[in-house]
């Protein structure tokens, strides 16, 4: 497949052994997986029907849009943002989930058309059929009938997203320490039947590190954001200044949308945001999933433990010193550094 004027990046099939070695410790009904553009994006194939539907997407002036590879606080920030930018509605935030406040762009892609005709055959449920039929509509679909201000959030790098975005609308990315991310993910991919993970910690390492794991390559995810962090719409955070002094990080982003922000705000978001307050606040854990039976059970929950440098306890020594050497070789050609290289 090559590229076309809709979508000028190339979209090449993996090769037949990854997709074999793949197959054997995710069971999500892919059969096949793709790399897009020059770094090479991985993603399922059935991403490529909606390539080119994404980087031609009409983008608003009001959209707000949460960037990030996935699980480096992304909910977090997502409830930060949308709390916000819609004038400090924790009544609504509360009232309404959070998957219907702000739409995940790429989601359908990851539901394999057997997974969801699987889910459908299981039930005779009138609104879980629903809800999934809502779910597996091209994001793009949805966004164009969606009223404004629409609130996007994805885990594609900039490169795969409309051109105009940054020229138009905002968007605040996130990033995270990539080996808490790492494990967080590990577990997620446990968790998600979308995403069926059945190996090890070290065997999905090795697939994150070597770039064959949704949305990798991590660094060029994060990279390709963080150099247009000077642009007046970009907002760019690291999990680590949020976990460390999130009122401070509550105040950036109010003065990044232009809300007026005043002390109460702050302490009762950050109260809000509290990790354990989160972790028992329904509107941001994903009960849909659940209620579609999409979850594993007996797996981690959705909001695990929401802290800086827990990877230590799941890498050994041999990975500590692989993860320092990945790091650095990925940071040697750019100025972006974590707060952690500064502890």
């Amino acid at each position: 497949m090559g590229s076309s004027n809709m979508f000028p990046w190339e979209i090449q099939d993996v090769q037949p052994e990854l997709a074999c070695e793949l197959a054997k410790y995710f069971k999500n009904e892919h059969p096949s997986y793709i790399r897009v553009g020059p770094k090479g994006y991985f993603f399922p194939k059935t991403f490529t029907a909606e390539a080119a539907n994404i980087y031609n997407m009409e983008v608003r002036s009001s959209d707000v849009f949460v960037a990030s590879y996935p699980r480096s606080g992304s909910t977090w920030t997502r409830e930060l943002v949308w709390i916000v930018a819609n004038d400090w509605n924790f009544a609504k935030s509360e009232a309404v989930p959070l998957f219907r406040r702000f739409m995940f762009l790429e989601f359908p892609t990851l539901i394999h058309p057997s997974m969801k005709d699987k889910v459908l055959s299981e039930t005779a449920d009138a609104a879980k059929i629903k809800h999934l039929q809502t779910l597996t509509l091209p994001g793009t679909a949805r966004l164009s009938q969606a009223d404004s201000p629409r609130f996007v959030y994805t885990h594609l790098p900039i490169s795969l997203l409309p051109p105009s975005l940054l020229d138009t609308a905002k968007v605040v990315y996130v990033a995270r320490d990539p080996r808490d991310v790492v494990v967080s993910f590990y577990h997620m991919n446990r968790l998600h039947k979308l995403l069926g993970y059945h190996g090890d910690f070290k065997t999905f390492w090795n697939f994150f590190i070597s770039s064959s794991i949704y949305w990798t390559p991590y660094f060029d995810n994060i990279k390709e954001a963080w150099e247009k962090r000077h642009h007046s719409n970009m907002l760019f955070l690291f999990f680590e200044d949020m976990s460390k002094d999130l009122p401070s990080v509550i105040r950036r982003v109010a003065s990044f949308l232009n809300k007026p922000c005043t002390e109460e705000h702050v302490t009762r978001l950050s109260q809000h945001l509290s990790i354990d307050s989160f972790r028992t606040n329904k509107s941001v854990n994903y009960d849909i999933m659940d209620e579609l039976g999409l979850l594993n059970h007996g797996e981690e929950p959705y909001i695990r433990k929401g802290k800086a440098g827990g990877w230590r306890d799941h890498f050994d020594e041999d990975m500590t010193e692989q993860a320092e050497r990945w790091i650095e070789d990925n940071l040697r050609d750019t100025d972006l550094r974590f707060p952690f290289m500064n502890h």
